[in-house]
């Protein structure tokens, strides 16, 4: 039988020591078929044992920041024989999801919100008379991000209980960085901690003496900190700091987790842990095992196609190219230099590369003092993650009249992530930005010319190149070669047709509507959103009688109403079907699953043009 939660809270360590095998066993059995976050959900399992032995998540309320990190908390609590449809279409979610668990509280994909939460959340227990914990589970990678910060501040202002449980592995996904990291680091490494470490062991070998504890050690351990990292910067935001803690210690994580359950104050309990814990190729390669993809659970051998290259990865390596020709291209990210292929340029340009760890503000107003000063930044960013920087776009760059072009990563459906981590709204977030340019080339070969011509006609202003996650067969360097500088403005006729209705097709969705043969339409490479390619546009209502546009994006502020709009601008009445997001959170799956479940498929897109054309087509093949 597999272990509940209230089998959790009955057993003794040796007990949880046994669950904590049998939860390993399971998370690797998954995810070497699905995919998935392995080893930052390997690295919380003793974690999370101890904490719902104290902390019971039914009464109390325990908040995971991220939530990437929650695979043991689904095993736990009634989601073991349905784990084997992890991250699979109408399977459970990656992430928290209220929809599959009443306590799971909060659907969360991005850093640094939990706390934030936590103090509304307890506000209002407050306001109802209710008496529970509240308990947040952040990582140490999302420490810095500025809504973390923001919170921190407010806890004693706001007479909080809250207990924060710091779970400090020393990545986010990229390794750390910044000087609280480094403080951090010097902590765990440090000799005085690991005899702290050992100290604290041996005092909760003795009952009487562990409920001592914090009596008998409150001086020294003050005085080790400040010798160790200086001031504490918890504690003088008034913020009890416990800790480090070994977080594969059932023992410890218990005894320390009871201590602090009847705080009347706010407490961090600062919780290490080994990313991969257990599984050695996650050990020593944590990066790859974060989002980990279908991998041989006996040798940890990814299973990857061989000889594909994703956009991301073409994009960092024709930045290398662009950047060893001119020294005024400089790079940014936010924790993902592997993510989004920077980690090339990285190796190549180091002085002229920076990831700013988990603040996609910073990084956009980062770029933005770099611009000023006449440098050429590239940030690169997932969509669904430069949603948090909108301001910093609107407001840093663009109202400066700043030329900084924003790689957006992982634009449209990401797939098994789900609603997340979609990029759906960049284009309705970028357009009405004034100036501002979006670009979304249909294969690789076009994600390295419109690079190439964006920086070779000096495009100037808020310039956002989008594109997917996909992958394709290529070899890099042909690639290159078989690039070349082009008008990145100008859309392109890729199949003329005779039916009279023009499929105005952005970036990739071009692939799957080259495959409407049958209906015999014209076909058009939309590689710039914005601006409208007016001309082409004009010429097109005289040779048509109707339009379809195929966005992978909501259709609410996207492409398609501005095709509208520029009809409506010339009084012009054609039949315009709009095709693209409808207004609802898509969820996860794979790509191909998800196209299909949003009419974006070439059978969608078929059976939807068919009836705005309003003809019969009898068989579909």
């Amino acid at each position: 039988m597999y272990p509940t939660l209230d089998d959790v809270q009955k057993a003794d360590v040796s007990q949880l020591e046994e669950y904590a095998k049998m939860i390993r066993k399971r998370i690797i059995e998954v995810v070497s078929k699905n995919g998935g976050h392995l080893a930052s959900n390997l690295g919380v399992v003793e974690l999370t044992l101890a904490l719902y032995k104290v902390f019971d998540p039914r009464k109390d309320v325990v908040i995971w920041d991220t939530s990437h990190q929650c695979y043991t908390h689904k095993l736990l609590t009634g989601r073991w024989d349905k784990f084997d449809t992890l991250r699979q279409f109408n399977g459970i979610s990656g992430y928290l999801n209220p929809l599959e668990y009443e306590y799971d509280h909060f659907a969360l994909g991005h850093a640094g919100t939990s706390i934030a939460m936590a103090l509304g959340i307890e506000k209002a227990l407050k306001l109802k008379k209710l008496n529970k914990n509240v308990v947040v589970v952040i990582g140490d990678g999302a420490l810095s991000n500025g809504e973390v910060l923001e919170s921190l501040n407010q806890l004693k202002a706001q007479k909080s209980k809250i207990k924060i449980i710091l779970n400090d592995n020393g990545m986010s996904i990229a390794p750390n960085v910044g000087a609280l990291s480094e403080a951090f680091m010097q902590l765990r490494t440090s000799q005085a901690y690991v005899k702290l470490k050992e100290l604290i062991k041996a005092f909760l070998e003795s009952s009487e003496a562990g409920k001592n504890l914090e009596d008998e050690l409150r001086k020294f351990k003050n005085s080790l900190k400040a010798f160790v990292t200086g001031l504490d910067f918890f504690e003088t935001l008034g913020i009890k700091h416990v800790g480090p803690v070994d977080g594969h210690d059932l023992k410890v994580l218990v005894k320390v987790f009871q201590r602090i359950k009847d705080y009347d104050y706010p407490v961090v309990v600062h919780v290490i842990t080994q990313k991969g814990k257990g599984f050695k190729p996650a050990e020593e390669n944590c990066v790859m095992f974060h989002s980990s993809p279908k991998f041989d659970p006996e040798s940890g051998e990814p299973i990857l196609k061989q000889g594909y290259l994703s956009f991301s990865d073409v994009f960092g390596q024709a930045l290398v190219k662009i950047a060893s020709q001119r020294q005024d291209v400089f790079a940014i990210t936010a924790a993902m230099p592997d993510g989004t292929g920077l980690s090339h340029f990285a190796k190549a340009f180091p002085e002229r590369f920076v990831d700013l760890g988990i603040t996609e503000q910073s990084c956009v107003s980062f770029a933005a003092g770099l611009a000023k000063m006449g440098f050429k930044p590239v940030v690169a960013i997932y969509s669904t993650f430069l949603q948090r920087a909108y301001d910093q776009i609107v407001h840093d760059v663009a109202l400066q009249n700043l030329d900084v072009l924003f790689a957006v990563d992982r634009a449209g459906l990401v797939g098994e992530d789900g609603p997340t981590h979609h990029g759906i709204f960049d284009i309705a977030f970028f357009k009405p930005i004034p100036g501002s340019k979006i670009f979304a080339p249909m294969n690789l070969k076009e994600t390295v010319s419109i690079l190439r011509s964006i920086f070779e006609l000096n495009v100037k202003g808020v310039v956002a190149v989008r594109y997917p996650k996909e992958s394709e067969e290529a070899n890099f360097e042909q690639l290159w070669k078989e690039s070349s500088i082009i008008d990145p403005f100008r859309w392109e006729i890729v199949r003329q047709g005779q039916s009279g209705v023009a499929i105005l097709a952005v970036g990739t969705m071009v692939k799957n509507c080259l495959k409407l043969e049958s209906i015999d339409p014209t076909v058009v490479y939309v590689r710039c959103v914005k601006p409208l390619d007016e001309n082409l546009l004009k010429q097109l209502i005289q040779d048509h009688d109707s339009f379809v546009t195929v966005e992978e994006g909501v259709v609410t502020g996207g492409f398609g109403e501005s095709v509208v709009s520029f009809l409506n601008s010339l009084g012009i009445r054609k039949p315009v079907l709009c095709l693209g997001l409808k207004e609802e959170f898509v969820p996860h799956g794979s790509r191909e699953d998800l196209l299909k479940f949003c009419g974006l498929d070439v059978k969608g897109i078929f059976d939807n043009v068919i009836s705005f054309m309003r003809k019969e087509v009898s068989t579909w093949s």
